[in-house]
């Protein structure tokens, strides 16, 4: 048993490690290099591992939620309908690795959103398979508002496994029981960590540019503000935001039929599409793109934070990185509290 919270291991020891849970038979999810981006992708090789990156394009939910799923399928004979429900038994144990303390923080209010009322089956079977090693950050860009949110470079709230870069090897953090059992069955990787390992010294320095708290008490009674219209002059409802944000939880439900079999999917959506609140009756209740920004800010900050005490965002700027027209949701909510 290791009873110490903290290890160490060197860069050598950390490949040999991934390698031997690809090789133990669990699933290794990095973040790869492709060109001027990196990006999650399943691995074979930790040859292909990328450690060198400020932040993913996407962020890691897709594991947990993926762009699209099967909910159940059904075939229909003779007035009878058959339902095949969700099964879980295919899942595979998950390892991801290489997300920054802002993705793992995203599965807190993913978590909330998808156990709110009835538990979402798919979401905590996916969930209760992976196990998440987090390697803190040692820089950062502008885009970067982690410590707005109560986050931070170091953070380990929803980490299993913390690792900190030191000068030459790595501070290992176990968090949670999951992290222990992982690091347990491959204890000759580790060693025992320096008694002067100063982790705050290695971490990047992201300037606090807002408080939530003042943020959500200014939102609710912001509902009829122009300044709604101000900042989503530049809107194009594209949903770029949404999709690489590791906290949106939006979906559509599909049906995917033919004769008399289909299956029901479940797929990514987004709150700033003009089609998201459209009526059958050709009414939409929010109409204009203004209409739409508003809810984007006011869920995340405003709705979550009263109905589920989480905060709809970590703060990981990948929304303004990949906004087309360069919006700024730090800027914004800088204004705002």
């Amino acid at each position: 048993m290791i009873h110490n919270n903290c290890l160490q291991i060197t860069d050598k020891g950390l490949k040999d490690w991934l390698a031997k849970i690809i090789a133990g038979g669990k699933q290794l999810y990095a973040p790869v290099r492709e060109g001027d981006k990196t990006a999650f992708k399943w691995l074979d090789s930790v040859a292909e591992i990328s450690m060198e990156h400020i932040q993913t394009t996407q962020s890691a939910k897709a594991v947990a939620f993926p762009r699209a799923e099967k909910l159940f399928s059904y075939q229909k004979e003779k007035g009878a309908v058959t339902l095949q429900d969700y099964n879980p038994d295919n899942l595979s144990e998950t390892v991801i690795f290489g997300l920054h303390p802002c993705d793992a923080a995203g599965f807190r209010p993913l978590g909330s959103i998808f156990n709110w009322d009835t538990p979402d089956k798919p979401y905590n079977e996916r969930r209760k398979r992976m196990t998440l090693i987090t390697v803190s950050c040692t820089k950062s860009d502008e885009f970067c508002f982690c410590t707005s949110v109560n986050g931070g470079p170091g953070n380990t709230e929803g980490s299993d496994i913390l690792l900190t870069p030191l000068k030459k090897d790595y501070l290992v953090e176990i968090i949670t029981e999951k992290g222990q059992k992982l690091v347990e069955a491959y204890q000759s990787c580790f060693d025992t960590p320096p008694e002067n390992s100063d982790k705050e010294a290695c971490l990047a320095k992201v300037p606090v540019r807002f408080s939530p708290e003042e943020v959500s008490r200014k939102l609710s009674g912001m509902f009829e503000s122009k300044v709604w219209e101000t900042q989503s002059e530049r809107c194009l409802g594209c949903g770029a935001c949404a999709f690489v944000c590791p906290a949106c939880a939006c979906f559509d439900i599909q049906e995917n039929s033919k004769g008399n079999s289909g299956d029901r999917l479940r797929c990514w959506d987004s709150c700033g599409f003009s089609l998201f609140t459209l009526h059958t009756s050709g009414h939409n209740p929010r109409s204009t793109q203004s209409q739409r920004w508003r809810q984007r800010l006011m869920h995340k900050f405003s709705y979550m934070p009263d109905r589920l005490s989480v905060i709809g965002c970590t703060g990981c700027g990948r929304c303004s990185r990949a906004c087309p027209v360069d919006m700024n949701i730090a800027e914004h909510l800088a204004d705002i509290g």
